[in-house]
């Protein structure tokens, strides 16, 4: 039913290249040959796992963000979601949370203050001075986040 449906609204585009794949096929060409891929349409599970595995291979959950857009409204957050394991331990890397801002002020058509925001994060990302642990630094959530509003 879903792949059905994916094909009757792609039918509205005719303009973009569709294609379907197993799961299991999408999850290695992530790996394989990834700039084959500009959207994937998925359920929520398998979105899940692949998302997953695309964190993995940028540096991890903690630089990913998300948006679910519906026609009249949007949802912006980390692709980890609560990550309950470390919440409350200011440890966290706060880039896929601010990626997430990012995603929601493009989506407001706020474009120079999303620019501003994820320039300012490239450069602290670059610099490596201030930074969590998962990205080889010492620096905690706060520290990180205050390190990039500081460039902005």
């Amino acid at each position: 039913m879903f792949k059905d449906t994916f094909y009757k609204v792609a039918e509205d585009y005719g303009d973009i290249e569709t294609d379907d794949r197993y799961v299991d096929a999408t999850a290695m060409f992530f790996i394989t040959n990834p700039h084959m891929f500009d959207v994937v349409v998925t359920t929520n599970l398998y979105g899940d796992i692949l998302s997953d595995e695309g964190a993995g291979l940028v540096g991890g959950l903690g630089l990913i963000p998300s948006a679910n857009i519906g026609e009249n409204n949007g949802l912006f957050e980390p692709v980890h979601g609560s990550a309950p394991d470390i919440a409350g331990k200011n440890i966290a890397n706060p880039s896929a949370m601010i990626l997430s801002a990012v995603l929601m002020l493009d989506y407001l058509e706020e474009h120079d203050a999303a620019r501003a925001v994820e320039n300012a994060l490239i450069e602290v990302l670059r610099e490596r001075k201030v930074v969590t642990c998962d990205c080889g630094g010492s620096a905690t959530t706060m520290e990180m986040a205050l390190e990039v509003k500081s460039k902005i």
